[in-house]
């Protein structure tokens, strides 16, 4: 494993990181998950990436239990908060901070987070309120540092003229070879701001794995073959996508690793990704991606790469 500085904080993740998002405590057998878990600290994952809102506290609460007796500093917990917990409950408000960073301390098992990121922006709260209640949870002792997930570039530079303020390290977009939108503003801006990337979906759902076919039923243990986990894997599962990745697969090849391998050191050639994020429902799984932070690939069978699925990228 390989590790990189997150922005301007002190934290050194591995350049892979193990994320729960529709597996852990909702899409995936508890058994496969656990294995899952222990796998990737075994390998030398230390960042565990989840949110409260992920099969409603489901998935903090699995990595709680989970996590028990393994030593807190030996790994960097990351969890997340905006997303709606109850008819009530969601944002970014000064009262949502302070309740929902509890109740995931709670479900997590754990005093601290070491990340705490805004999910998304909110616009029906003021920034500086959200901004001045994470300085406040920091100074607290409960948060080490905070991030943010998919906010519109104008809002993280808003965060940053915001005097007196906790600054932001981490910034966590989607991102992979055939959705590139952080690429126009959101990277310049955050490479010159001591704000790193930590990627979701760098594989675009599985797909770039190389495991569907056109016109081909997924098998029930892919993500696209499980309804509690398909939700969003339609949008890469077009003929033209796929005849694009089948293309691709050659490349993979001739560089000796899998597509899934590929795709990864794909995104760790770009030196503002601090890590890339990774589901997996299967040890198997994260033993193939924990071999991209290893790789050293041609740029030039990227630069192929790109032409191929140049006609199938989307920005927006």
């Amino acid at each position: 494993m390989k590790y990189r500085r997150l922005g301007s904080s002190d934290l050194n993740v591995s350049v892979i990181s193990l994320g729960s998002w529709l597996t852990y405590g909702v899409g995936v057998a508890r058994d496969n998950a656990v294995a899952c878990v222990k796998r990737a600290l075994e390998l030398g994952i230390n960042l565990i990436d989840t949110a409260n809102v992920y099969g409603r506290g489901a998935a903090e609460t699995f990595l709680g239990e989970t996590l028990q007796g393994v030593p807190r500093r030996s790994y960097i917990l990351a969890t997340k908060l905006f997303g709606p917990m109850s008819d009530t409950d969601r944002g970014l408000s000064r009262a949502q901070v302070f309740k929902q960073l509890d109740a995931s301390l709670k479900r997590l098992r754990t005093d601290y987070v070491d990340l705490y990121q805004c999910h998304r922006y909110d616009v029906d709260t003021p920034l500086q309120e959200t901004m001045e209640a994470l300085t406040e949870v920091v100074k607290q002792g409960k948060v080490r540092y905070i991030g943010f997930s998919e906010w519109p570039p104008q809002r993280i530079a808003d965060a940053f003229a915001i005097p007196n303020v906790e600054r932001f390290v981490s910034s966590q977009p989607e991102y992979s070879m055939l959705w590139r939108r952080p690429e126009e503003k959101v990277i310049p801006y955050c490479r010159d701001h001591g704000i790193s990337q930590i990627v979701w979906s760098p594989l675009a759902q599985g797909v770039l794995s190389g495991k569907y076919s056109i016109g081909a039923k997924p098998s029930p243990d892919t993500r696209a073959g499980n309804t509690a986990m398909n939700e969003y894997i339609g949008n890469w599962l077009k003929p033209e996508v796929l005849q694009a990745i089948d293309k691709v697969k050659p490349l993979a090849a001739e560089a000796g690793i899998t597509l899934a391998q590929f795709a990864l050191a794909w995104i760790l050639r770009e030196p503002n990704v601090a890590s890339a994020i990774v589901g997996a429902s299967r040890p198997s799984q994260v033993e193939d991606n924990v071999k991209a932070a290893e790789l050293t690939v041609d740029p030039a069978l990227f630069a192929r790469a790109d032409e191929i699925l140049r006609p199938v990228i989307r920005y927006k």
